[in-house]
């Protein structure tokens, strides 16, 4: 665990990222925030935050109520343990279940989400079981930042509608004495409530 990274009192999503530990396999915060946003968290719901990475949006989710919890799969050991060093550093320990597995392969064996964030690669099979699982006014997010999880996200919103956007976020960084605008890889989200 990273003992550099700032201590963290906001309450609202949209962490900093430089507030998690990191292998560079994080939703960034603006994303991340949208995110939560589309998520929608009432209060006293579950999580399923699929393919973690750093657990940010898993643990953000927790952080904004008290009776919030998520279960954060992913199958990279060291990412995992991570996720729950992150969680205990961000307030969020005993509410963040860390599994270590593929999606697949967990997917049967979680208690039922009132809300799901897929992140990164994005499969069919695995969106069409986590819709399916989905109670009504459930609610499902996923990003894409490649061309094959963008078509399964536009299969998913002809077939269930909802919202799809791309999202660019480019942020200022020195060159010499100027400054310029420095593109995040463009993300694809969308975004559905179970009907």
């Amino acid at each position: 665990m990273n003992a550099d990274l700032p201590a963290v009192r906001q309450l609202s999503a949209g962490l900093p990222d430089e507030a998690f530990a990191t292998d560079g396999l994080l939703t960034k915060r603006v994303l991340r925030a949208h995110a939560l946003a589309m998520l929608s968290p009432v209060g006293d719901e579950l999580l399923w935050d699929l393919g973690a990475g750093t657990g940010s949006i898993g643990i953000e989710w927790c952080r904004l109520h008290p009776g919030n919890t998520a279960v954060a799969v992913e199958r990279d050991p060291d990412r995992a343990a991570r996720i729950a060093a992150n969680a205990a550093r961000l307030g969020a320990a005993h509410r963040v279940q860390v599994r270590v597995a593929t999606v697949a392969d967990v997917l049967d064996d979680l208690p039922a989400p009132d809300a799901v964030f897929v992140g990164g690669g994005v499969e069919a099979g695995i969106l069409h079981a986590c819709w399916d699982v989905l109670a009504p006014g459930g609610r499902l997010v996923a990003h894409s930042v490649t061309a094959e999880s963008d078509a399964v996200l536009l299969e998913a919103y002809r077939r269930w509608g909802g919202d799809l956007a791309r999202i660019g976020v480019e942020t200022a960084e020195p060159i010499g004495r100027f400054t310029v605008f420095r593109p995040l890889r463009t993300v694809t989200t969308w975004t559905a409530t179970r009907r």
